[in-house]
């Protein structure tokens, strides 16, 4: 049986935080990611990969506006948003690995899957949206959106405006499992979850219903790590470890740890709530139901396969 690797691309592998996200500038970067992808691929892995789409679901988000003010062409919920974005990040993604493969004399299909994660819609987090999306306002404008759209807006904790807030809650079912599970186990590179999955629920007739909220990520990429059997959880982010205490005077590298010291840090509020916390809850989850391990890097040290951080069960 072939080994099975779930890598969770962060939003740095596509855009980088002081560009404006030209076609040329995403491409860059995701050629740039995926390069590092081969050393999972000559170290016997089967890859799914998953990713953020943070930046570009929020310019999805503008252009639906610019749209329907200059010519009114009907709004897109943000379900569909999300779908859009998978199909855009993933043709990406795909495009580049295709490229890398052929330089590399590797032969394998690619399959980029539009992935609908399932949601309660009684999720509490339906009461209490959180999660930003879109870019950032004045006051003044986020207000007049507010009105008008029903939107939910927060002013940004580093003052750098007001954003709209969504809301995101748990991811309970990937219902593309079988079929991702089933073509990465035949060798081929799996593209999967975007930007956490679109969201849907069953309603009172059991029709899948799209909802207006986000999914973590690194959330829903454990969970499909979890339900394939993945032998490594791999979460790929602008950091080669996790530290304790980090930016102060007093950070501390870690190199591998247990599950238990992994929640003992979580609990204890050691990583940010918008950073590296879902990071570590995700690897948490992994692991606990039954992961071999989750490793938290960044891209360029998968050459070594003692890099990162490392989450091992107790």
């Amino acid at each position: 049986m072939s080994k099975i690797a779930v890598v969770a691309l962060g939003g740095n592998a596509l855009l980088r935080g002081n560009e404006i996200g030209t076609i040329q500038q995403q491409e860059k970067n995701t050629y740039d990611t995926c390069i590092n992808l081969l050393n999972l691929i000559k170290q016997g892995f089967e890859l799914v990969i998953t990713h953020g789409n943070g930046p570009q679901v929020g310019n999805i988000m503008l252009r639906n506006e610019a749209g329907y003010n200059t010519y009114k062409i009907p709004k897109m919920p943000l379900d569909i948003c999300v779908a859009d974005s998978q199909g855009g990040i993933g043709y990406m993604i795909e495009k580049q690995m295709r490229n890398i493969l052929a330089k590399n004399k590797i032969k394998k299909n690619i399959v980029t899957i539009v992935t609908q994660v399932l949601v309660d819609k009684n999720d509490p987090a339906f009461n209490d949206p959180n999660k930003p999306v879109g870019p950032f306002y004045l006051k003044e404008e986020a207000d007049l959106l507010a009105k008008s759209n029903n939107f939910v807006f927060k002013e940004d904790a580093r003052k750098r405006g007001w954003r709209r807030v969504v809301p995101s809650p748990e991811p309970l079912d990937i219902l593309n499992k079988k079929i991702i599970k089933q073509l990465v186990q035949k060798g081929n590179i799996i593209i999967a979850c975007g930007g956490g999955g679109i969201p849907v629920y069953y309603d009172e007739e059991k029709n899948l219903i799209g909802t207006e909220a986000v999914i973590d990520k690194d959330l829903a990429s454990s969970l499909l790590a979890k339900e394939i059997k993945a032998d490594q959880f791999i979460i790929l982010t602008d950091v080669p470890k996790v530290y304790l205490n980090f930016n102060k005077p007093n950070q501390t590298q870690l190199d591998v740890i247990t599950l238990s010291e992994a929640k003992k840090y979580y609990e204890a509020g050691e990583f940010g709530a918008g950073s590296m916390g879902p990071k570590i809850l995700a690897a948490i989850r992994f692991v606990s139901n039954g992961g071999k391990e989750t490793i938290i890097t960044e891209s360029t040290q998968l050459s070594n396969p003692n890099c990162g951080t490392k989450i091992i069960s107790d």
